[in-house]
């Protein structure tokens, strides 16, 4: 598919999205605090969504212009050179969902997983129902993700290092603003975890453990809000399909090949998030322990 030379859909989207982080933070915030929460988790949510965009080529061709255009941490907690580094690993589909290979799976090996403690198994078990993940899944996740870093710098990591002093003031950009603003900074860290949680809707089961890999990522034909503030990335077989095409254009190229790609991930398919929080929300789809991976020692 050809390649716009500059993608205005997702310069407005960016646009929209710091108006509304900024009417937040701001006149929201004041007329009443929750409204102002609200709002801003939705446009942090949407923020990491681009950032997404960003860290695939978008909108523009050229990779510094689109990190600036993203370059305010409004999110807080994930660095985005840590972000782009860790997803674009991920986009190796032959290794979804391995526990050592794939940054972004939420699967353990099973001696990781026995080896655990009961509140640890707990814990884990309840995260990986849709309830647990969006209640303490960013708390996990961020809990799992900086010790992971840290081991990393602590080997000499350069990389690693340096997307974490990055990020420093990408923080602070934000945090200035946000002190300005009439909403407190408690309220902001609030609103930063909301939009995590919000989030883990779309990650809680884009990827399963079956053998052959072109199965492992899902679809989700769902076109409401959700689908918006996730750029279309519900539709998530195309998207790894196709990494390169920009979010506006994944619904057209699914509808035009619907029955090529549920046969690529072999009815790997929900209809909407609706029917997922039905039938996932109080109880788990996945276990912790990765299924296919050998009962050995590492």
């Amino acid at each position: 598919m050809q390649r716009d030379t500059v993608e205005w859909p997702t310069l407005a989207l960016l646009v929209l999205c710091y108006v509304g982080w900024a009417i937040g933070t701001t006149w929201a915030a004041a007329l009443w605090l929750p409204l102002g929460v609200g709002v801003s988790a939705l446009c942090i949510a949407l923020h990491s969504s681009l950032s997404h965009e960003v860290l695939h080529d978008h909108p523009f061709r050229s990779r510094p212009v689109n990190e600036a255009l993203i370059f305010p941490a409004l999110g807080l907690l994930i660095p985005y050179q840590r972000f782009r580094d860790t997803h674009l690993a991920h986009h190796r589909d032959a290794v979804l969902t391995d526990p050592y290979d794939d940054p972004e799976t939420n699967y353990m090996t099973p001696v990781q997983w026995q080896g655990l403690p009961r509140w640890g198994k707990t814990v884990l078990g309840f995260n990986n129902t849709l309830l647990g993940r969006m209640l303490i899944g960013p708390l996990v996740g961020q809990i799992s993700f900086m010790l992971s870093d840290w081991r990393a710098i602590r080997a000499g990591n350069s990389a690693v290092l340096c997307g974490w002093l990055w990020h420093i003031p990408a923080v602070a950009l934000v945090l200035w603003w946000v002190i300005a603003s009439p909403m407190p900074v408690w309220a902001y860290v609030t609103a930063a975890y909301l939009g995590l949680s919000i989030l883990k809707i779309r990650t809680f089961l884009e990827h399963r453990a079956v053998d052959r890999a072109s199965a492992r990522t899902v679809i989700i034909e769902d076109r409401g809000p959700l689908a918006l503030i996730f750029l279309n990335n519900n539709l998530h077989v195309v998207h790894h399909t196709h990494p390169k095409v920009a979010w506006y254009k994944l619904p057209d190229l699914y509808a035009q090949n619907r029955a090529q790609y549920l046969k690529r991930n072999e009815g790997y398919v929900y209809r909407s998030y609706a029917e997922i929080f039905r039938r996932y929300f109080w109880r788990a789809k996945d276990p912790v322990a990765h299924p296919l991976w050998p009962w050995r020692r590492d």
